[in-house]
This record gives C-alpha cells, structure tokens and sequence, in this order.
C-alpha cells in the first residue's frame, strides 16, 4: 500500500487512477483498503494535521504522508485490525524506508490518533 500511495503522489494521480492502469487489479484487503485511499485525502490530511501540531502535511516527508495517510484511513475506518498492529507495522516502515526521526514522529502521531477513534483500545507507544 504504501508503495501505491507513494507512487500515485509522485505522479501527480489519484490512487483510482493508478490502480486502474494496472495490468491485475488488487483484491481482497488490499483491494479494500485501496479503495477507501482512492477518494479525496482531505480527510485524513485534516485528522494528520490536528493531530501533529504545527506540522503541515505538505512539510512532511513524502514517504511518512503515505505512511500516515493509510495507518490513519486504518485507525478510522477499520476496527477489525487492532490499534496497536496498524501502529507497529507503520512505524516498522517509517524506520526502514524514511528519515532517522520518523519513527517516533509517526507512533506519536498514531498513538494520538487512535486515542481520538479509539478510545476503547489501550494503546502503548514506545
């Protein structure tokens, strides 16, 4: 997912549109989560932005606006998966493909968020 987000935003496209140029079309959960990231961002950009005070969106590092954008649209949209997965798995790539400060950034910023949407769901950060 975050390789799709990434790509889509440096082509200057919508999620929708590169999906569709694709050869084989994703299914299944990816399917379902590409699907509520090919709309508008305004959204989730809006929830990021409350959430990182002072930070724009457009300040951040590309590959941690598409790292918050899907964790985010997750922490929202989909309470099968618990807070603490989508969290670990966001910040896992925020340390492997992003700046040496991203991983705290990003599990701050999630931890946040899901005490916001998911106030029922005890959440460590680390």
């Amino acid at each position: 997912m975050l390789g799709f987000l990434y790509e889509a935003e440096s082509k200057g496209v919508s999620v929708d549109e590169l999906v569709a140029g694709l050869p084989v079309r994703p299914d299944g959960y990816a399917r379902k989560l590409l699907e509520g990231l090919g709309g508008d961002l305004t959204e989730l950009d809006a929830i990021i932005e409350e959430t990182s005070h002072g930070w724009s969106v457009d300040r951040m590092p590309a590959v941690d606006r598409a790292l918050l954008r899907m964790a985010v649209h997750e922490l929202v949209s989909n309470a099968e998966t618990p807070a603490g997965a989508i969290i670990s798995e966001a910040v896992e790539l925020a340390g492997e493909y992003s700046t040496e400060a991203s991983s705290r950034f990003v599990n701050g910023l999630l931890a946040k968020v899901a005490e916001r949407f998911r106030p029922d769901e005890r959440v460590t950060t680390d």
